[in-house]
C-alpha cells in the first residue's frame, strides 16, 4: 500500500529537516521541495567518524562533555576507537537516555550531567545533528555547497515525539531548538517549526511497508505499535469510508497512548537482576561490562524461556561457580530472561485489548528496534492471536536494503554528475587555456615577425652605412689628390724671389 505525495507548490525551493532524536539512537531525514515536483524523502546516511557510503542511518544518542561543561564528542562520534579509555583519562561526564528526561522520569536512567537541563543537552545534540546535515548535503548533492547556501536561511524542521507528549514537552523541545540557533526566538522562527508523533509517524511507515495489499478495508481497525528503546507507543486508526467526504485516508479511534516501557527497561530490570545475584561475586565490579555484552547479543537474541541463556563477557580464565561464571562466561536460567521482558509484552498486549474495547482492531503493526526481538513478537502475536488480532511486523531490513540500494545508485548518479561537472570545468579551463595560447602564439608570430623586420632594417642600415662610408673615403681620397695637385701646382709656378719683401 502506498501513497502518492502532491507536488509541491510552495513559490520557491525550500529544505525541510527531521530530527528523530531517540533514546539511544537519532536519525535525520530530509526533503528539498522544489516547486512543481514531488518532494523525495532522503535520510543522511554518512556522519563524521561514520561515514561508509550507504551506512547506517542511525546513530548513538549520547554525547559527551568535559568537566567544564564543553561537548567533546557527540553521536557517531562516540563510537570512534580509543573515545571510551580517553573519556575516562580525562574525566568526561556521558550524557545519554535525556530524551527520558521530557517524560518526567528519573527512576533508574541516568542523570544529567551536571549544571545542565534536558533542554540543553537536546539543543547541543540538535545542534551536532544539524552539522551533520549540513555536511552530508554539501557533499553529496551536485553544487552541494551552492544548493545549501540558497536554502539555509529559511529551513522547516520537523521534529519526532513520543505519543501524548503536548504542550510542555513540545515547547521545551521548541525552547531547544532556539537554543541550538537552528530558528530566531520569534514568532516567524518558531513557525518554522513543526511536531508529529511517533504514532503517525507510524502509520505512514506502515501504510508503506507495513500491511500486505487489501489488508486493511473501509473500517478496519489498525493498531500501530511503535516499540522502541524508551517507549512503546500506541496509536490506533481506521481506513475511512468511501461515501465520507472528508480529507485524509484514515482517522483515529483511540487516544495515542505512551508507556515507558521499551527495550532498555528490558536491561533496566536485568540488572537489578544481576546486582543482587552477583552481590558478593568477585566480578561484581564489572557489571557495566556484563550488561552491555547482554545489551548487544542476549537481549537482542532471546527467543526461547525454556533454554539455558549466556552472557559472554570475560576470557576462558574468568571463572566463579557459586554464581554461574564458567570460562567468561555468566549463565541465566531463560525464565529469568523471559521476566526482564514480561513487563514490556504485558504493556503491548493490555494496550492493544484496551483499543480494541474501544473500537475493534483486526491488524497490529509493530514497528520499531524492539519489535525486532523474536521472544517479544512471539508473545505478542500470541496473545493477541487468541483475539482475533493478526499481527504484522514489517521486513525491516529488506527496506533497510531497498534503502542501501537506492542511495547507491543515487551517489553514484550524483558522484557522476559531480565528474561530469568537474569534467566540463576542466574542458572550460583547457578552451580558455587554447585560447590564451592561441593568443600567445599570435603575438609570438608577430614579435618574430617585427624582429625579423628590425634585422633587415638593420642590415639595410648596415649595407646604407657602409656605402656611405666607401664614399666618404673615396670623396676624402679625391680632396687628397685636389690638394697634393695644389701643393704640386705651387712648386712648379713659384716665381722666384717672389714673397721676399724688400726687392
Amino acid at each position: 500500500m502506498t501513497t502518492t505525495r502532491p507536488p509541491y507548490s510552495g513559490p520557491r525551493r525550500k529544505l525541510v529537516l527531521a530530527f528523530d532524536v531517540g533514546t539511544k539512537y537519532s536519525g535525520i531525514s530530509y526533503s528539498i521541495l522544489c516547486p512543481g515536483e514531488v518532494p523525495a524523502i532522503e535520510r543522511v546516511t554518512r556522519f563524521p567518524s561514520h561515514e561508509q557510503i550507504g551506512g547506517d542511518s542511525k546513530i548513538p544518542t549520547v554525547i559527551y562533555y568535559d568537566q567544564a561543561g564543553n561537548i567533546r564528542a557527540a553521536g557517531a562520534e562516540t563510537t570512534c576507537e580509543g573515545i571510551l579509555e580517553r573519556a575516562e583519562d580525562e574525566g568526561w561526564v556521558k550524557s545519554e537516555w535525556f530524551k527520558l528526561h521530557f517524560g518526567h522520569i528519573t527512576q533508574n536512567i541516568p542523570p544529567l550531567p551536571p549544571g545542565k537541563t534536558a533542554v540543553q543537552v537536546l539543543a547541543d545534540f540538535l545542534q551536532y545533528l544539524h552539522q551533520c546535515a549540513e555536511a552530508y548535503i554539501k557533499d553529496t548533492h551536485a553544487n552541494g555547497r551552492d544548493l545549501w547556501d540558497s536554502v539555509a536561511s529559511g529551513t522547516d524542521y520537523v521534529l519526532s515525539h513520543p505519543n501524548g507528549w503536548d504542550g510542555d514537552q513540545q515547547s521545551k523541545i521548541r525552547d531547544a531548538v532556539v537554543l541550538a540557533g537552528l530558528v530566531s526566538n520569534t514568532t516567524n522562527g518558531h513557525a518554522r517549526i513543526s511536531f508529529v508523533s511517533e504514532g503517525e509517524a507510524g502509520l505512514h511507515f506502515a501504510i508503506d511497508n507495513g500491511l500486505p495489499p487489501g489488508a486493511s478495508q473501509a473500517g478496519d481497525g489498525i493498531s500501530v505499535v511503535e516499540a522502541g528503546e524508551g517507549t512503546i507507543e500506541f496509536s490506533a486508526y481506521s481506513r475511512k469510508m468511501p461515501h465520507l467526504q472528508t480529507t485524509g485516508l484514515f482517522e483515529e479511534i483511540a487516544a495515542p497512548l505512551c508507556h515507558f516501557h521499551g527495550s532498555i527497561f528490558v536491561s533496566v530490570h536485568a540488572r537489578m537482576f544481576l546486582k543482587v545475584f552477583l552481590e558478593d561475586s568477585e566480578y561484581f565490579d564489572d557489571l557495566d561490562h556484563i550488561m552491555s555484552c547482554f545489551d548487544k547479543t542476549t537481549k537482542v537474541r532471546f527467543s526461547s524461556d525454556k533454554e539455558l541463556q549466556y552472557v559472554k563477557f570475560g576470557s576462558t580464565r574468568d571463572n566463579d561457580a557459586a554464581h554461574n561464571i564458567r570460562f567468561g562466561q555468566i549463565k541465566l536460567e531463560g525464565s529469568h530472561v523471559a521476566s526482564f521482558f514480561e513487563p514490556s509484552i504485558k504493556c503491548i498486549v493490555e494496550s492493544v485489548q484496551a483499543q480494541n474495547g474501544h473500537h475493534p482492531i483486526k491488524y497490529v503493526v509493530l514497528l520499531g528496534s524492539f519489535s525486532n526481538n523474536p521472544w517479544l513478537y512471539s508473545k505478542v502475536s500470541e496473545a493477541l492471536h487468541r483475539e482475533g488480532i493478526q499481527v504484522f511486523r514489517p521486513d525491516l531490513q529488506t527496506a533497510s536494503d531497498q534503502l542501501a540500494a537506492r542511495n547507491w545508485e543515487r551517489d553514484i548518479l550524483r558522484a557522476k554528475e559531480r565528474m561530469e561537472e568537474e569534467l566540463s570545468a576542466v574542458k572550460a579551463e583547457l578552451d580558455l587555456k587554447k585560447l590564451e595560447c592561441s593568443d600567445t602564439m599570435r603575438l609570438l608570430e608577430q614579435a618574430q615577425q617585427e624582429l625579423r623586420d628590425v634585422k633587415e632594417a638593420l642590415r639595410k642600415s648596415r649595407e646604407e652605412i657602409w656605402t656611405l662610408g666607401a664614399e666618404n673615403k673615396a670623396l676624402l681620397d679625391e680632396m687628397n689628390g685636389v690638394k697634393e695637385a695644389q701643393a704640386l701646382a705651387r712648386d712648379q709656378f713659384q716665381i722666384p724671389g717672389a714673397g721676399r719683401p724688400g726687392n
